[in-house]
């Protein structure tokens, strides 16, 4: 639902019961995990959905099947069994791990409302990815502990509680430069990217685009179908911008209908593809509404261009430039990219 990835550490549990348990019992084991979640969600925000946590078992629980089935497959169906077969069990652990990582990424795709078909989009981004990876290792590890010497286990908690901390830090972090309708970066983490993106281009002396994008006449579409119709369109119209845009470029939103982009590294003509490929992606946007009108098409957007460091030698002045070409856009008709006049 949020469209960023989630880490909530319970596969150090999980993990741990696949390399100890009977399938029968690692789903138990999950369901209740996830009870003790729900718990505990229900009581700080009341507002969480039963079926919610129920998706979230059941993926877990077909995520340790899978992970099952693969270690069957190479003959050591646990962390006992792995003991005894040096370096072969290590290849078992392995495979578990690589399987419980593969499917618990991929499991979750259907059940997601909002997709944005790029690899971090889909699948979340290294930092993501290795922390998932980190938590499957502890929970071999915690495994490990409990055949040999249960009361280790207890030296597992540490470790998960520094990682737990380091999510929630990084969870505070999205959350105070995300704008919450959209998705994309909100103003304050806009610009803080903006600006160190063009302290690295000065220092590499390498050019940088920014654009400005306003949905042409949105006030029609609250006034039609009204606000949440709206929200839904802004929530269309970044979708669509960050499919038109790389990983590492940043997309922010500014407030109403209008949206600004950091692409580093691109000069003229490659500033001139992307925005013309996003105002096309705008064109084809479809909202479905509950009534009688169906559906909102006929979207466009107006898009000023501007370039680092030919229309500004800082962040403000080229925001500045582009927001001009922006309003000559919209005077010339709107639904057009123009640029900003050079300085000097």
């Amino acid at each position: 639902m949020s469209g960023v990835a989630h880490i909530n550490m319970t596969s150090v549990w999980t993990f741990a019961g696949v390399l100890l348990l009977p399938p029968t019992l690692t789903a138990v084991l999950v369901a209740v995990l996830y009870w003790h979640l729900a718990v505990r969600s229900w009581y700080r925000l009341q507002r969480v959905p039963a079926w919610r946590t129920t998706s979230n078992a059941t993926a877990v629980i077909l995520t340790c099947f899978a992970t099952h089935q693969a270690m069957a497959f190479t003959g050591i169906h646990d962390m006992r069994a792995a003991l005894t077969h040096d370096w072969q069990g290590f290849a078992a652990i392995a495979t578990g791990i690589a399987v419980y990582f593969v499917v618990g990424a991929v499991v979750v795709i259907g059940a997601r409302e909002h997709i944005v078909w790029t690899p971090t989009g889909l699948f979340g981004n290294w930092t993501d990815n290795l922390l998932e990876l980190a938590t499957l290792g502890l929970g071999a590890l915690n495994a490990l502990a409990l055949v040999t010497m249960p009361g280790l286990a207890l030296l597992v908690l540490p470790a998960l509680l520094l990682l737990h901390r380091s999510v929630l830090v990084k969870q505070l972090e999205v959350a105070a430069t995300t704008d919450d309708k959209t998705g994309v970066y909100n103003t304050a983490g806009w610009h803080h990217t903006a600006e160190r993106e063009f302290n690295r281009s000065r220092e590499r002396e390498s050019s940088f685009a920014l654009l400005m994008i306003d949905l042409d006449h949105f006030k029609r579409i609250n006034d039609t179908y009204g606000h949440l119709v709206g929200d839904a369109v802004l929530r269309a119209v970044a979708e669509a911008i960050k499919a038109e845009v790389r990983d590492r470029d940043a997309v922010g939103r500014f407030g109403g209908e209008e949206f600004v982009v950091l692409l580093p590294d691109v000069g003229v003509p490659e500033a001139d593809l992307v925005a013309e490929r996003i105002r096309q992606a705008v064109t084809r946007i479809r909202v479905p509404v509950d009534t009688d009108a169906g559906v909102v098409t006929g979207l466009s957007t107006s898009i000023g261009v501007a370039i680092y460091p030919d229309a500004g030698s800082g962040v403000q002045e080229l925001l500045d430039a582009a927001d001009a070409a922006l309003y000559r856009a919209k005077h010339a008709g709107r639904n057009q990219v123009v640029h900003a006049t050079p300085v000097g």
